[in-house]
């Protein structure tokens, strides 16, 4: 089965079976979900289809879908579908950036007409994205990771250099830094970006459980285990997948697992058949797992099968001239999102961000700014838990540093017009942005991406 497919979400089986048998025979390959779930581990940037789905559906449904789907990439086209009850719902919808939606009952000729021409423009999407890449502009990886420090430049070399090795990899970082996101990337510049991306959080699983989750079971196995199950790291064959914070996995589950790093096999709860698995490890820790080894948490073995390969994600306080031009690209992406107009950041504002101390990293930002965008607040909630005033002298600095990194991209890094707008000399502002350590081509990036 290609890349270049509908994945169609129906909860009702013979809807679902009846509308994909007539898109495959107009010529569509078809998957078929009964739950948008699964779905979500096979979307990603390389994803070259496009997705069908109900709109009311019982747990996750269509809408919910829809913004889940964004978030990983804004331009995977998303058809909905309605009931007449519904249509509100879809106006909404294509407010919220789908692709299309239609009505029941639909003529199947007219949905595949609609897939058609969505997966029309996803491949002239995906061709774009390459021939910016071959010509040297900013690429997806720049994109999902902006930033202009050494630090995030690092960053995105050694992504690119082991993403493309296949090999196993801890992704090391604080809460809220965006390991996924790394990860993620990761996955969709590897030759098995067409295959699932599952994610599985370690200190989510019950202690139970956590085994029939990642194994799965046979009949028997345990009580209440009526039928047969794949577990998790079946789903993910042809794939990657995702252990995020390892080190809440059990010590007697670590066993088993660098078993299956080693030997590439699973066995089920329940039987004695090792089952091959062709999967990527890809495996998260807020937490220095070298400690957690000395303190008897995490196996040593493990620990060194794990680290042949290691990506350190950078804080925001590791990189915070990093920090105006990311907020001013979360404000963005907050008014895209919820369907607003451009919204004008106050260059006060700006100051204020970068001068906070940001605990929850890049989630913590991006929260703000959502607050920020629906009018929640005006500025973002002061950070930091020890309630100690800043310096004058900081605030200073960091409400001048705001003030020229907004101008510096509302100007496009032109620099005339900004020691212009501030009052100052060239030599002054050349002074000032070495000190505060921007760059004049931040401004030109943030304005001419496509994020």
């Amino acid at each position: 089965m290609t890349d270049a497919r509908v994945l169609l979400i129906d909860d009702e089986e013979e809807m679902r079976r009846s509308t994909a048998q007539a898109l495959e025979l107009s010529g569509l390959d078809v998957a078929t979900f009964s739950s948008a779930e699964r779905v979500l581990e096979l979307v990603g940037y390389a994803f070259a289809g496009v997705v069908v789905s109900d709109i009311r559906m019982p747990g996750m449904d269509g809408m919910t879908l829809l913004q889940r789907i964004r978030e990983v990439d804004p331009e995977v086209p998303v058809i909905l579908v309605t009931g007449h009850a519904d249509v509100q719902l879809a106006v909404s919808a294509m407010r919220a950036g789908v692709y299309d939606f239609i009505e029941k009952p639909f003529a199947a000729q007219h949905l595949a007409g609609i897939a058609r021409r969505a997966m029309e423009r996803r491949a002239l999407v995906l061709d774009n994205r390459r021939l910016r890449a071959v010509a040297g502009k900013r690429d997806d990886i720049e994109a999902r990771l902006p930033g202009r420090t050494q630090v995030m430049v690092d960053l995105r070399y050694r992504l690119r250099a082991i993403g493309a090795a296949d090999a196993d990899t801890l992704i090391i970082g604080e809460t809220g830094v965006g390991k996924e996101v790394v990860a993620r990337a990761m996955h969709d510049i590897s030759a098995r970006a067409s295959k699932p991306f599952i994610a599985i959080n370690c200190a989510a699983l019950p202690e139970n459980l956590i085994e029939s989750e990642l194994f799965g079971h046979e009949i028997g196995a345990f009580p209440g285990a009526l039928r047969p199950r794949y577990g998790k790291f079946e789903h993910g064959r042809g794939g990657t997948i995702l252990l995020d914070e390892i080190g809440s996995m059990p010590v007697d589950v670590q066993a088993k697992f660098l078993r299956v790093l080693q030997e590439r096999v699973i066995t089920r709860l329940g039987s004695n058949e090792a089952v091959p698995l062709d999967v990527r490890f890809l495996a998260t820790s807020k937490v220095d797992l070298a400690h957690e080894v000395a303190a008897g948490r995490f196996r040593a073995d493990l620990f060194y099968r794990l680290n042949v390969a290691t990506l350190h994600v950078p804080s925001l306080e590791q990189r915070r001239a990093d920090i105006p031009l990311l907020f001013l690209q979360l404000v963005r992406e907050a008014a895209a999102r919820y369907g607003r107009a451009d919204v004008e950041v106050p260059a006060e504002l700006i100051a204020d961000v970068a001068g906070r101390s940001w605990p929850g990293n890049v989630r913590e930002l991006r929260n703000a700014a959502d607050r920020f965008v629906l009018g929640l607040d005006g500025a973002p909630e002061e950070a930091g838990g020890d309630g100690a005033p800043q310096r004058l002298a900081d605030k200073v600095a960091a409400y001048e540093r705001g003030l020229i990194a907004s101008a510096l991209a509302a100007h496009g890094g032109s620099l005339k017009p900004v020691y212009e707008q501030l009052g100052v000399s060239r030599k002054t502002l050349y002074e000032k942005m070495q000190k505060y350590g921007l760059d004049r081509n931040l401004g030109t990036d943030l304005l001419q991406s496509d994020l």
